[in-house]
């Protein structure tokens, strides 16, 4: 710790600063770790003042550290956006834009702002106690971390982004349609992009620095790339039928598949299983209370391993720490706004106006179309920015996906099981990269050939449509524990509840439909589903009950629980009490 380093004593001051200075915001470049004497801490009492810490153990009490700027903190949202690169902003959503034209666009802007929500809920467990959101979801059911590890795998386990990145990589260099060793030219591409994202990983002692590194220069690449094609392929002069979202709002095509369009939701962001590192990237970061929890370090590199602590840390609710946390809140969404937000609103509307330009009305899948339509269509420098464009957002998702999958899983694992059972945090990390890693070249070398027909997109819409089954869960989870286990100085607004309610309805809804599609597919027609709700079969009506029953409850408890906290925390004026 260095003179700047949050001192337990003097900042229980009323007088102490609520911003960090500039040397200490410098701190957060990267990441930051403060160690605190754990089992010298006071507990936090078990009253309405602290979180509710359900079936887990005492928190202990901990100043909340200073607030940094948000130039400071830059980082987990970006990481965030790169991984959104190779899914809704160059594939999904152009796709559709182009075969469906601009009257479907406001879809795209009601999925990124509801991820805004989503993304920002996720991290308010882990603000405030350093603890991640698998450890909250742990407390409430030891069976949720599996769950979402489970489901996990099923979205994010087909490695078709780096499949999709080596096919671009066989088109531009001629390979496509032939062989190397043996094997269709684009698998041991694919093979090799895995590996180097394992190698990657070894030159930090810190796995999320080299991952923050890349996936912000890869960012800049990618969006200067974007701004050069816009202008190279005329694309600009698409953009004044963005107005078109005005008259489509609400109304979808009657061809529109369900599946394509619930992976085009999902992944309007980074969407399902990766929504949840949000919160791991914030504690790696050193966010607020995470501060003071540990990192994962590369076991290789022989440093001591950091701690993760099993029950995290909160703060006395005094007016020095209410306005830390208020500032700690507005620099979190700002983060999240300025790059997230922002970014995908860039990026992906330009991308859409490529497509809709060069491509309108293609029946081809996304990738078919960048390659096989638009690239031949603009030759030259246009088809070269197509090609780096391309390789650089699915390199880019796929290595993020690697990440979230093996950070994610890593967590869970860790609180569910493998903390009990004396396993280290960083060597599990090692261990599941590594095996993920060659799961990933598994898949690609045996499992995909009977799929090779359709190309590496049908991996894609795959994991895509289950990311966005997966949300509907959490989302819901997440809005529970916000509201129910959070006292109230730190329980989301009514605006905010208000937001949750509506995500969880939005990826349920979806989730109904597309299950009901795919039982009616596999000929099970007892589920059908329809999009009134109206005309669906017994089994489907079934599912629509379920749902509603759910919405119903998510509902009813948040609204108990922002009823019960009320005026329950001395310390607020009415101000505090007014939302946060």
């Amino acid at each position: 710790m260095g003179d700047e380093t949050p001192d337990p004593e003097t900042d229980t001051d009323a007088d102490a600063p609520v911003y960090a200075s500039a040397v200490e915001g410098r701190q957060y470049r990267g990441t930051w770790y403060c160690p605190l004497p754990y089992d010298d801490l006071d507990r936090a009492p078990e009253t309405a003042d602290y979180p509710d810490r359900g079936t887990g153990g005492a928190f202990r009490l901990a100043e909340l550290p200073r607030v940094p700027r948000v130039r400071h903190v830059v980082g987990p949202s970006a990481i965030m956006l790169g991984a959104s690169l190779g899914s809704g902003e160059t594939l999904f959503w152009p796709g559709l834009i182009a075969r469906h034209g601009w009257g479907i666009y406001w879809a795209f802007l009601v999925g990124v702002l509801t991820q805004f929500v989503i993304n920002t809920e996720l991290q308010r467990w882990t603000l405030a106690t350093g603890e991640s959101v698998f450890r909250s979801y742990l407390r409430v059911h030891r069976a949720w971390p599996w769950a979402f590890l489970l489901a996990g795998l099923l979205s994010l386990g087909w490695p078709g982004w780096a499949a999709g990145a080596a096919q671009v990589v066989a088109t531009a260099t001629g390979l496509a349609g032939s062989t190397l060793f043996g094997l269709p030219a684009w698998k041991p591409l694919a093979v090799g992009l895995l590996l180097i994202v394992w190698l990657s990983y070894q030159v930090s002692s810190v796995a999320y620095n080299a991952v923050e590194a890349l996936q912000i220069g890869l960012l800049f690449v990618a969006i200067g790339t974007a701004l050069a094609l816009a202008v190279a392929s005329g694309a600009v002069f698409e953009l004044g039928s963005v107005s078109a979202v005005v008259t489509g709002v609400g109304s979808l095509p009657p061809e529109m598949d369900v599946a394509v369009f619930l992976g085009g939701l999902a992944f309007a962001g980074a969407g399902g299983y990766l929504n949840l590192s949000q919160s791991l990237w914030v504690r790696e970061k050193g966010y607020a209370m995470g501060n003071y929890q540990g990192r994962v370090r590369n076991p290789l590199t022989g440093d001591d391993p950091e701690p993760i602590r099993r029950d995290g840390f909160t703060f006395r609710p005094t007016r020095l720490h209410l306005q830390r946390w208020r500032g700690w809140w507005r620099v979190i969404q700002a983060e999240h706004l300025l790059t997230f937000v922002a970014g995908l609103l860039f990026v992906a509307t330009v991308l859409m106006a490529v497509a809709h330009r060069h491509a309108p009305g293609t029946d081809a899948n996304a990738l078919d179309m960048w390659l096989g339509e638009i690239a031949p269509a603009l030759g030259g420098i246009g088809a070269l920015l197509v090609f780096v464009l391309l390789f650089v957002a699915l390199f880019t998702t796929e290595y993020a996906i690697v990440e979230s999958f093996v950070r994610n899983s890593a967590d869970a694992v860790y609180e569910a099981f493998a903390r009990d059972a004396g396993w280290d945090l960083s060597r599990l990390f090692w261990w599941l990269l590594t095996g993920f890693t060659v799961w990933g070249v598994t898949v690609i070398l045996l499992f995909s050939s009977p799929l090779s027909t359709r190309g590496p997109f049908v991996l894609l819409v795959v994991g895509a449509a289950l990311s966005g089954v997966m949300m509907w869960p959490y989302t819901v989870l997440t809005l529970l524990v916000n509201t129910a286990r959070l006292p109230e100085h730190l329980q989301p607004g009514w605006d905010r509840v208000a937001a949750m309610w509506w995500a969880s309805g939005f990826y349920g809804y979806f989730s109904v439909l597309l299950i009901g599609q795919t039982a009616t597919a596999a000929g099970v027609d007892a589920f059908a589903t329809t999009v009134g709700v109206v005309g669906s079969a017994p089994g489907g009506y079934a599912l629509w009950a379920g749902y509603a029953l759910v919405q119903a409850y998510a509902v009813v408890r948040s609204v108990r629980a922002k009823r019960a906290a009320r005026r329950s925390v001395a310390a607020l004026t009415a101000d505090d009490q007014s939302g946060h």
